[in-house]
């Protein structure tokens, strides 16, 4: 049986996998989430990321702004993410730096690539992003599961992160990459949340 060339290479660096990659889902919380453009899409999106991450056995990590003040995480995502085993942190800072231990606990675990989600784009999305850059990891942002209040603070908060060394990536990159093949016993799980529909109703509240 002739051998195929293409197992025998090794995989990019610059692609994700899911025994190296977390999701780390910032701030999509009750008071929050309805002022922010496109918000019932950004969720939908965040809602596939959280349930095709717990598919692949990839880690979930969430942080709370505030919550006394902003509310709790939507109710949706904070089920999925519960289901998905999710370690949920409160912060004040806007930058996930103020959650460091779990982040070390991710490194510990081998992990290299944060996939960033939540909201806003250009406030603790952006600061976690940067400072999560500075300690050494991968950061991918993923445009579509990401947002702001107003478009020019989302658009320039994705050209900072761009230049600052973010990869960005949109929610079925993301998917897709970790899967990685068609092959794969979980792929067929996958393919459904590419293929799933945006709900003509979805609480963003």
């Amino acid at each position: 049986m002739q051998e195929n060339p293409t197992l025998a290479q090794p995989r990019s660096p610059l692609l994700m996998n899911r025994e190296n990659t977390a999701l780390v889902v910032i701030d999509v919380q009750k008071k929050l989430t309805p002022s922010i453009q496109n918000a019932p899409f950004i969720c939908w999106n965040i809602s596939r990321l959280i349930r095709g991450c717990h598919t692949l056995s990839v880690p979930v990590i969430a942080s709370e702004q505030y919550p006394a003040g902003l509310g709790e995480t939507l109710p949706f995502l904070a089920t999925l993410m519960a289901d998905a085993g999710a370690d949920v942190r409160e912060k004040t800072m806007f930058s996930c730096r103020e959650v460091a231990p779990a982040f070390n606990k991710l490194r510990a675990k081998g992990v290299q690539n944060l996939v960033i989600t939540g909201l806003e784009s250009h406030v603790c999305v952006l600061q976690s992003a940067l400072d999560l850059i500075g300690q050494g990891f991968n950061v991918f942002a993923v445009v579509d599961a990401v947002g702001s209040r107003f478009q020019i603070d989302h658009e320039t908060a994705l050209c900072r992160l761009e230049l600052s060394g973010a990869t960005l990536v949109s929610t079925e990159m993301v998917l897709f990459e970790l899967c990685e093949t068609a092959a794969a016993s979980d792929f067929k799980s996958i393919s459904r949340l590419v293929r799933e529909e945006l709900p003509a109703e979805l609480e963003t509240h």
